[in-house]
């Protein structure tokens, strides 16, 4: 039985085997584009745990989350809560996103944002850039070793930066093989969905002091941030938690263990 990110990733190498866009010049359309913000160097800049708050309207697995968001209005009050970077569900098919969310979301506020999508080859790290992103994020669990290098190449190529996305020891020696500065543990697994809160801690161990270390999913509370601090994160990337809140930018300012502006 096909699970959830077979599903995906079908959807999605079938979209690039369909595209007829010749990369070369979608390449050369990206490099025009204005310089990124710096998503890896706003991580590193902030004390303490730095949040990426996630712009999320539907889960494959949970269905409507904030379907009617507004893009603009959410990323103000993450901006509001001390966000230090935005993510972005662009994938409209599973996730409900689209350009235009990213778009609207970074217009609005001055913070570098993560493209949040399953990027499968180089013309999605091109659209990534055209559409405004300055990060981009690339699954280990989707990706052969060899593409993984490749995209990171690529990305680097046009300025963005690279959030690599694992979910294990294995993993997590392919991202540093491939040269991955950022690597994120997802403790949601992407199989069956579900959420594992010591993932990211059990993980953990086996990144170098020198990678920028972002724990993904599961994060609700204060002392779950806390939790992963101990561990050695930087950054935990938020989304469910945030949108689904009376008060985004309150719901982040908790986390941060601080009053909302």
């Amino acid at each position: 039985m096909p699970t959830y990110l077979d599903k995906i990733l079908a959807a999605h190498r079938e979209a690039a085997r369909a595209d007829r866009r010749d990369v070369g010049r979608l390449l050369a359309d990206a490099s025009r584009c204005a310089a990124p913000r710096g998503f890896t160097a706003a991580l590193k800049a902030r004390p303490g745990v730095a949040v990426i708050a996630e712009i999320k309207r539907r889960s494959p697995s949970k269905g409507p989350l904030a379907p009617d968001l507004e893009p603009a209005l959410v990323a103000k009050a993450y901006a509001a809560g001390g966000a230090a970077c935005l993510s972005v569900l662009t994938d409209a098919e599973f996730f409900g996103g689209s350009a235009d969310d990213l778009a609207e979301a970074r217009s609005a506020v001055d913070l570098p944002v993560l493209r949040k999508d399953f990027t499968v080859g180089t013309a999605d790290v091109c659209d990534a850039r055209l559409m405004g992103a300055d990060a981009v994020l690339l699954i280990v669990a989707a990706l052969a070793p060899g593409e993984l290098g490749d995209l990171l190449g690529a990305a680097r190529g046009l300025g963005l930066d690279a959030l690599v996305e694992v979910h294990d020891e294995a993993e997590a020696e392919v991202a540093l093989d491939a040269g991955a500065e950022v690597i994120g543990v997802n403790q949601r697994d992407l199989v069956t969905f579900e959420v594992d809160t010591q993932r990211a801690v059990r993980v953990a161990g086996s990144l170098p002091d020198h990678i920028v270390r972002v724990a993904e999913s599961g994060v609700r509370h204060r002392d779950d941030v806390t939790r992963l601090a101990d561990a050695g994160f930087d950054a935990v990337l938020v989304g469910e938690a945030l949108v689904t809140a009376p008060d985004p930018g309150a719901a982040l300012a908790s986390l941060m263990g601080v009053e909302a502006s």
